[in-house]
């Protein structure tokens, strides 16, 4: 996983998990996988259009954070 991100107040050993469980989500296929296999189900919540090449992919994780992947 590259580019991993934090808009949230997350302490480093956290954020640390989190890309452990991200790691290897290169693909939007990878990542509905990856939502389908999490308990309980990480569906996507939501595609915004960024252009007509790019969109950004939604997940909820726990509350209140999300995931947001950028797709081109």
């Amino acid at each position: 996983m590259n580019g991993l991100r934090s808009y949230a107040p997350l302490p480093p050993d956290d954020l640390r998990a989190l890309a452990a469980r991200l790691d290897g989500l290169g693909t939007l296929e990878r990542v509905l996988e990856w939502g389908a296999t999490q308990h309980p189900p990480r569906p996507i919540a939501d595609v915004v259009t960024q252009d007509e090449f790019t969109h950004d992919v939604l997940l909820p994780i726990e509350p209140p954070l999300w995931l947001a992947f950028d797709v081109t």
